[in-house]
């Protein structure tokens, strides 16, 4: 699946309180666990796989697309999880970390977008059987990964006051230097991104199991 947007990057668990709570929750009950993928020296289970399936269909199903065959659906999933796993193991190796400051801002973001205080919020989860510890490593994941983003593809763009005068007209001098500026990078950032996940992913050892039952 393409990565979208890099200055903008949605964090996963905005996408709303229920489908997240009980696709997590779903996540934590998995009885047996097995690998799906290897990435490196690391490894993808079967359980965040599943956790993620559940997350997007619920995704899809709340804005009424239509369904993916569910073997078509895991696929994808799976691929999106492999290249976050090769993000986060080069955040790691960029010896990159999350303020917890930050960390804690982007919580408590999250609690607002669902109409609730932190504290509310997680009574939610604990009624879904999660944590607010869970939801901060997950909050944490999505951060280092636009860490390491924006350092590898942001470093990447670059823009020329004749390219900003340009859109500018081309826009019919409704918009200013700043917003054209901000415009033209987010074009080429979304384009650098694709460009820089092919690139890593081909570069990466990664072997597959979905198939398999082992």
């Amino acid at each position: 699946m393409r990565s979208r947007h890099i200055a903008t990057l949605t964090l996963a668990l905005c996408l709303g309180l229920a489908p997240v709570g009980a696709a997590m929750a779903q996540e934590a009950r998995q009885p047996l666990d097995r690998i799906v993928a290897v990435v490196n020296e690391g490894a993808i289970m079967n359980s965040q796989l599943e956790g993620r399936v559940a997350r997007t269909r619920a995704q899809l199903e709340s804005q009424g697309m239509q369904m993916p065959p569910d073997d078509v659906l895991r696929q994808r999933v799976l691929d999106r999880l492999v290249v976050e796993e090769i993000q986060l193991q080069m955040a790691r190796e960029a010896n990159l970390s999350v303020d917890d400051t930050e960390l804690n801002r982007q919580v408590r973001a999250i609690a607002q977008n669902n109409g609730m205080t932190l504290e509310q919020f997680a009574d939610a989860l604990e009624a879904d059987g999660l944590s607010l510890g869970v939801v901060r490593d997950q909050v944490r994941r999505e951060l280092l990964m636009r860490q390491i983003q924006q350092r590898r593809v942001g470093s990447r763009v670059s823009i020329s006051e004749a390219e900003v005068e340009r859109f500018i007209e081309q826009q019919g001098g409704g918009v200013t230097a700043e917003q054209a500026r901000q415009a033209l990078f987010q074009r080429k950032a979304n384009d650098e991104m694709e460009a820089w996940v092919q690139e890593i992913r081909s570069q990466a050892f990664v072997e597959e199991r979905l198939g398999s039952e082992s």
